[in-house]
Parts: structure tokens; C-alpha cells; sequence
């Protein structure tokens, strides 16, 4: 709701995004001067569902804010999926003159105790999609997530050719998680317990340096970011004068002190040759490094540390043949390092980090066209092909703890093409289709459960990658004819593989999705009102996949039909 503009940029976009961007969505919040501009909006829907808004912005002279507050509800498709989230998100403009202007963003997010029914096995799907798990139910399972971050971005214009800018921010995120875990499990001494508890600090600064020639476009840069985390982990269970209660806070098994960092310099140019040609080339220079210190000495000390470090080079040429048509290709060499998530848990149950994984490293390949057909019609095409080594897969994936490991070379070879056409003046028509070949080019071993000593059962080469469908496709047709406007969505995906081993696969769909929208004045107020109704059909389908669930809990249910209508305000 506080998004003023959404930028896509495509392909490899290394050395000024990071050190592995297939791509960036840029979101800037609005920020408008003038008189205060409140806005509200309400909606409700199927399953209990509710959304408040609200914002308020404006100002005058060299100052300008916005602040937006979302609430939301729903008691959730299924058993034990309730949630409820709240949003603030504040912003200012400062015009400083000589200083430069700045802008600086605040923003909370509040989710708690938001319920998990866990997946699914296929029969439990088929029998009834709306169950929660059974053991969600016995242990409660539930998430409570809190996150406050601050930032502040500074721009001045140095000369006539070279401008700096400079972007800081800190935050805290908490997470506490009930997760499924037998209370046989935790017997071992070396299980961290059923419940998550962790603190992340986190902060960063990107300062950058660019300058702007007739030809030329140089930018050069130093990123920086660390992140401080308290891990806790306890029994998810108390006994009571012989009784065991479920779903509680119980003993400690895990007290670690975590830190991650980095450090990336950067610079990439930009060499416009004449009208339709420009090339560009960047690189990025990237040192992460993960220490653990371990505080619980029940099992030993598990504290340890390692570091990775890569060259990422880009390269890009674009060649303008119309004033409403140009072709792009682009290369970019991926550096891949694994997240504090994905080495917080080993596959053979044990504490402390997962240092044996790898950073995955790709080459990743891109060409394109995007013009004009006429008759108010734009396409576009691309083509493109990702070869990765030492792919970071999911090796067990049990009571919603997820251990990685490395798996060989996998590929991912596709193609994307879109088509936006003005059919009349009241009449448009968008199609969009991703045809993907994504596959492991190499076999390797994999956990059939977990905890898991040692990975033993085989992964063949050429099998699909999980959770990754092979097509998918999306077309809209809409009709405005200036009292309403209506729109038809047709949403299709080929079926998801549930594990690297392709033994499952949640089927492929269709869904449809209806929706009509008004707006008119009232009250001196700019109103639009909305009504959508999704699925509407009434399509059983998967939504999504849990990879390699040691269980065989696959499945996540989508929505049967629903409805949303609501009405949005600006006065």
C-alpha cells in the first residue's frame, strides 16, 4: 500500500545487487508533498479474513512524509492456520540543499503466535485438504515473528559530473517457533529441543560513487553488512506430576551466539556507443564469513567458523534496432553462499552450524527482445540458461527444520515470453509463459530421514528439481468500460516434484480468478470498490510443497473458492 513505484530489472544483476541476483524488484515508498492526504481501506473475505489501512501524507517547503498501518486477519483455509500480522511503515523526504537530500525509513512488523497445520501426506490431502496435521494440533505448532528496522539514505550532487550516495539501516528481527517434535526425538543429547528462540541485530551501509560522462556511467561501491544472532533452543514439553504437557516451553538444549558478515566492493560501467548501442560490464568482490560460539556444554562444544570468498564478474550489451524495440544479452557469474538458516542444522541431528556446505557458484547466461507489434501491442522473449555447481538442496527436512547440504551440478535452461496488447480502447489482454528445465546434471546422495549420519539414498542425474514447475502460465483479459472494471485471470502450473528423488509430485492445475472494480466520489472522497473471487472454479490443487519432508508430509493445500470485496478511500 505505501509503494509508490515497482521496478524488474532482468537477468544477472551482480555487482551492484549482490553477489547472486538473478534479477532485483525495486520497491520505493511514496512520498508526496503538498496538503496531508489521509487514505483508509477495509476488506473482508472468505475463511474470516479482514484487512484495515491506513496512511497519511503530505508536507511543505523541503519536507515531505508518509506513514502507512496495515492490520490483517483470517482464521485460515484450513484447521490451526490462523493469523493476524500488523504493519507500520514511516517515511520521510528532507530536501538539506548543500547537504544533499536524505531519506529516512522506519518500519515494524508484528506476527504472533501465527498457527502452522503442517503439511499434509497425499492421502490426508485427498481425504479432506482442510486438516491441520495431527501432531500440529497435539503440539500446538506456531510461530510468532517481530521485526523493527530503522535506515537512512543520502544523496548529493557533488559537480556536474559525479554524485555520491550513501544508504544505512539496522534492525532487530525475533522469532519464537513450537515445531512437531516427538518427545522421543529430543531424547538424544545432542537435539537442540522442539522450540526456536533467536534475536538477529542486524545492520549495513552501501555508499557509492558514480559518475556521469556523454559516454560514459562508472559507479563504484563498498557494501557492508553484519548480523548478531542469540540462538536458543528448548524442549517443547514439560512433565507435570507424571504427566507430559505438549506444546509448552520446556528445558534448554541450545544456547549459541552467532555472527554473520561481509564485505563487498563493487564497480560496474556503463559505455553508450551512439544511439543504440550500450555495453556494460561490473564486478564484485565478496568475503562472508559465519562464526558460532557455543554456551551449551551438555553434548560439548560445537562452536566453529568459516569463510567464503569470490569474484563476480557481469557482462551486458544492448542493442536499441527501433525507438520501440531493443535486444540484450548477459552474462554474470554467481556467487552463492548458504543463508544462517541453512547452516543452523546439521542432518545428523547434532548442534552447531552446518560448515560443510559448500557456496554454490553458477554462470548464468541471458538474451532477450522486447518491441513494439503495433496495434498497441508490446512482447517480449527471453532466453536463458543457469549452470550451478555445488547446488545447496535440502537433505532432510523434518518438524520444520530444514538441514542442507551440497548436491553436483544442476542446470536450469528456459524460456520466457510475454504479450501486452491493447485490443480496443476498452479492451486489453495480457499473456504471460516460462517454459523451465530445471535438473540435476549430476547424481549424488540424499537422507531418507532424519536425523541422518550419512546421506545414503541416491538422487539419479536428470531428475527434476523439486518444488520447481517445468511450465507455468498467466493470462488476464479486461474490460473498462468506464463504469467498471472487469477482469479475467487464468492462472496454469505444471506439477511440483516433492523431493530430489522425484518418487511424488503435487499435480499440475488451472485456476481461475474473477474480479470487478468502481470508482466514483463521495463525500468529497475518491472511493474505489472491489470485489474478487478466487478459484472460482473451485479447483482442489496443491499451493505449494515442502521439499524432502521426512514424513512424507508433502503437501500444503491451496484455497478452495473464496472471495474478497472491499472498499478503498482517499480523501
Amino acid at each position: 500500500d505505501a509503494a509508490q513505484r515497482i521496478e524488474v530489472l532482468r537477468g544477472p544483476f551482480f555487482a551492484l545487487y549482490g553477489n547472486s541476483s538473478g534479477g532485483v524488484i525495486a520497491l520505493t515508498t511514496r512520498i508526496d508533498g503538498g496538503p496531508l492526504l489521509p487514505a483508509a481501506g477495509l476488506a473482508v473475505g472468505s475463511f474470516g479474513t479482514w484487512r484495515a489501512v491506513a496512511s497519511l501524507g503530505g508536507g511543505t517547503g523541503d519536507v515531505a512524509f508518509a506513514v502507512d498501518g496495515t492490520a490483517f486477519s483470517t482464521d485460515g483455509y484450513r484447521s490451526h492456520s490462523a493469523a493476524t500480522r500488523d504493519l507500520v511503515n514511516a517515511a520521510a523526504r528532507i530536501d538539506g540543499g548543500a547537504s544533499g537530500t536524505w531519506r529516512v525509513g522506519l518500519n515494524t512488523l508484528s506476527m504472533p503466535d501465527v498457527q502452522d497445520p503442517l503439511g499434509l501426506t497425499r492421502e490426508q490431502w485427498r481425504s479432506d485438504p482442510r486438516q491441520a496435521s495431527p501432531l500440529a494440533l497435539a503440539f500446538d505448532t506456531r510461530k510468532s515473528t517481530q521485526q523493527d528496522q530503522a535506515g537512512v539514505q543520502w544523496t548529493k550532487a557533488l559537480d556536474a559530473d559525479w554524485d555520491a550516495s550513501a544508504t544505512a539501516w539496522v534492525g532487530r528481527r525475533s522469532v519464537e517457533q513450537f515445531q512437531a517434535i516427538p518427545v522421543a526425538a529430543q531424547a538424544a543429547a545432542t537435539s537442540p529441543g522442539g522450540v526456536i528462540d533467536f534475536g538477529r541485530d542486524y545492520g549495513g551501509l552501501d555508499a557509492r560513487l558514480q559518475g556521469n560522462f556523454p559516454a560514459w556511467t562508472l559507479t563504484f561501491g563498498l557494501a557492508w553488512e553484519q548480523l548478531n544472532e542469540q540462538r536458543f533452543g528448548y524442549e517443547n514439553f514439560v512433565r507435570n506430576n507424571g504427566q507430559t504437557i505438549l506444546g509448552v516451553r520446556g528445558g534448554l538444549r541450545r544456547d549459541e551466539r552467532n555472527r554473520v558478515a561481509s564485505l563487498d566492493p563493487y564497480l560496474q560501467g556503463e559505455w553508450r556507443l551512439g544511439e543504440r548501442w550500450r555495453l556494460l560490464a561490473g564486478a564484485r568482490a565478496s568475503t562472508v564469513s559465519f562464526e558460532s560460539n557455543d554456551r551449551y556444554f551438555a553434548n560439548g562444544d560445537d562452536s566453529g567458523s568459516t569463510r567464503y570468498r569470490a569474484i563476480t564478474p557481469t557482462l551486458g550489451v544492448v542493442y536499441r534496432f527501433s525507438s520501440s524495440g531493443s535486444v540484450y544479452a548477459s552474462y554474470g557469474r554467481g556467487f552463492e553462499t548458504p543463508t544462517l538458516n541453512e547452516v543452523a542444522y546439521r542432518a545428523d541431528g547434532s548442534t552447531g552450524l552446518n560448515g560443510d556446505i559448500d557456496p554454490a557458484r553458477s554462470d548464468n547466461v541471458e538474451v532477450g527482445l522486447k518491441s513494439a507489434l503495433g496495434s498497441g501491442a508490446v512482447a517480449t522473449l527471453a532466453l536463458f540458461s543457469v549452470s550451478t555447481r555445488d547446488e545447496i538442496v535440502v537433505l532432510a527436512n523434518s518438524g520444520g527444520r530444514s538441514a542442507f547440504g551440497n548436491a553436483g551440478a544442476t542446470s536450469r535452461r528456459g524460456a520466457e515470453a510475454s504479450i501486452d496488447w491493447r485490443l480496443a480502447p476498452q479492451w486489453s489482454f495480457f499473456a504471460a509463459a516460462t517454459a523451465l528445465q530445471a535438473r540435476f546434471d549430476e547424481g549424488f546422495l540424499t537422507c531418507a530421514a532424519a536425523p541422518c549420519p550419512a546421506p545414503s539414498v541416491p538422487v539419479a542425474a536428470g531428475n527434476r528439481l523439486p518444488a520447481v514447475p517445468a511450465w507455468s502460465g498467466l493470462a488476464e483479459l479486461r474490460w473498462r468500460p468506464g463504469w467498471a472494471d472487469w477482469q479475467l485471470q487464468w492462472r496454469v502450473q505444471s506439477k511440483l516434484y516433492v523431493d530430489d528423488r522425484n518418487s511424488q509430485a503435487a499435480p499440475g492445475y488451472g485456476v481461475l480468478n474473477l474480479s470487478v472494480a468502481r470508482s466514483f466520489v463521495i463525500g468529497g472522497a475518491e472511493a474505489r470498490a472491489f470485489l474478487r473471487v478466487n478459484n472460482a472454479l473451485d479447483k482442489d490443487h496443491v499451493g505449494a510443497v515442502i521439499v524432502n519432508e521426512a514424513n512424507g508430509r508433502y503437501f500444503e493445500p491451496a484455497a478452495e473458492r473464496n472471495w474478497l470485496a472491499g472498499v478503498d478511500l482517499r480523501f
